[in-house]
C-alpha cells in the first residue's frame, strides 16, 4: 500500500511539474513575436480581428481578405539596449475578393564588443546579431462575412558568422457575424521546420587523445548545436465596435493566446476614434501569463484622407518591468488598385 501511495504521489507531482513548465527559451525566432503594428501594440497586442491596415496580416493572414483597399506600411520599433526592429509590408488588393502580401522584417543589435574571461574589457573585435523574415501571403474573402488567408515566411537568424534558416507558415480566418458588428478571428503562427546553427564560428581544432604525444593534436572539427523550432502561437479573439454617433466610435477587442513555449495569456484593447481622423488607444498585454514582463500599453494615431487616398501615422508606448519602456512608430499609405467594374 505504501509503495502504491508513493507511486501515485510521484505521478501527481510529475504532472503538476509538467504543467508548471513554460519551455521559455526553447525556440528560435523570438523576434517573430514582436508585434510591428503601432495600432495593435497600443491596443494590448490585439490584432487577430483587425482589418484596418496591412499590418493586420501579422496577427492573422485572414484579415487581409477584409481590406477595402491596398495598403503600404512601414514601422520602426525602438527595442531594448539599442536593438531596433524594422518592418515593411505591401498588401495589394488583386480583385474584389483576393489580396496579396509581401513583407520584410529585420531586427538588428548594432555592433557589440567581443568580451572574454581573459579580456573582460573587450578584445577589440565587434560582432552583430540580426534576424530576417521575408513573407509572401494571400487571402480570399469566401463570403461577405468570412475570409481566410495564409502566409509563408523564410526566416534567418545570424549571430556573428553562424546562421540558422527555417520556413514558417501562418494561417488564419476571420468571421464577421454582421456587417460592422462582432468579429471572431483565429490564427496559427510560425508552424514550420526545425534546424540547427551552422557557420565558421562552430569550427574548432580538437585533440582526439590529449594523453598521446606525437599524433595530430589539432584536428579540424565542427561543433553541432541542438535543433530548434519556431515559437508556435495559436490565437483566438473577438472585437466589437460601438457606434456612439456618426463621428464617435469605440472599438473593444480581446483575445486568448496559447504559445508552445510559454503559458497562456489574454490581451485586451480599446480604441476611441473621432470622425475618422484621430484615434486614442489603450490596452493590457499578456494578462495572466506566468512571469510576464509586459502590461499597460498606450498610443494614438492620425489619419489624413483626400481624393481616395489616405496617410496614417500611428504611435504606441508599452511598459516593461525590467528592461524599460518600448516605443513604436508606423506610417501607412492606402490606395485603390482594383475597381469594381459594376461601380
Amino acid at each position: 500500500m505504501n509503495r502504491l501511495t508513493n507511486i501515485i504521489l510521484t505521478g501527481c507531482l510529475s504532472v503538476m511539474g509538467a504543467f508548471g513548465q513554460t519551455k521559455t527559451g526553447t525556440t528560435i525566432g523570438q523576434f517573430l513575436l514582436i508585434g510591428p503594428s503601432a495600432r495593435g501594440s497600443a491596443m494590448g497586442g490585439t490584432g487577430v480581428t483587425s482589418t484596418t491596415e496591412a499590418f493586420a496580416a501579422y496577427y492573422n493572414p485572414g484579415n487581409l481578405g477584409m481590406l477595402d483597399r491596398s495598403d503600404i506600411q512601414f514601422a520602426h520599433n525602438m527595442w531594448f539596449a539599442g536593438v531596433t526592429l524594422n518592418y515593411a509590408n505591401v498588401a495589394l488588393r488583386l480583385s474584389e475578393s483576393t489580396t496579396g502580401l509581401l513583407s520584410v522584417t529585420h531586427l538588428g543589435s548594432g555592433e557589440i564588443d567581443v568580451r572574454t574571461v581573459e579580456q573582460p574589457q573587450g578584445t577589440g573585435e565587434r560582432y552583430t546579431v540580426s534576424d530576417l523574415a521575408l513573407g509572401l501571403g494571400f487571402a480570399v474573402r469566401l463570403k461577405e462575412t468570412f475570409s481566410a488567408g495564409v502566409q509563408v515566411n523564410f526566416i534567418e537568424e545570424r549571430i556573428w558568422h553562424s546562421t540558422i534558416s527555417l520556413i514558417g507558415i501562418n494561417v488564419g480566418t476571420l468571421y464577421e457575424l454582421s456587417p460592422g458588428g462582432l468579429r471572431i478571428g483565429a490564427s496559427l503562427s510560425n508552424f514550420g521546420s526545425r534546424n540547427q546553427f551552422s557557420g565558421t564560428d562552430l569550427k574548432v581544432r580538437y585533440d582526439i587523445d590529449p594523453d598521446r604525444y606525437g599524433d595530430n593534436s589539432s584536428v579540424p572539427a565542427e561543433l553541432t548545436t541542438d535543433e530548434f523550432g519556431l515559437p508556435i502561437l495559436f490565437v483566438v479573439g473577438v472585437a466589437h465596435p460601438f457606434v456612439i454617433n456618426e463621428s464617435n466610435i469605440v472599438r473593444v477587442a480581446a483575445e486568448a493566446r496559447h504559445p508552445n513555449d510559454n503559458s497562456e495569456s489574454i490581451n485586451l484593447g480599446v480604441e476611441y476614434e473621432y470622425n475618422g481622423l484621430i484615434a486614442l488607444r489603450a490596452g493590457y498585454q499578456d494578462l495572466f501569463q506566468k512571469d510576464s514582463e509586459v502590461g499597460l500599453t498606450l498610443g494614438g494615431g492620425v489619419t489624413l484622407e483626400q481624393l481616395g487616398y489616405n496617410v496614417r501615422f500611428d504611435y504606441s508606448w508599452g511598459s516593461h518591468k525590467r528592461l524599460g519602456d518600448v516605443q513604436r512608430i508606423a506610417i501607412a499609405f492606402a490606395f485603390m488598385t482594383w475597381i469594381d467594374p459594376d461601380e
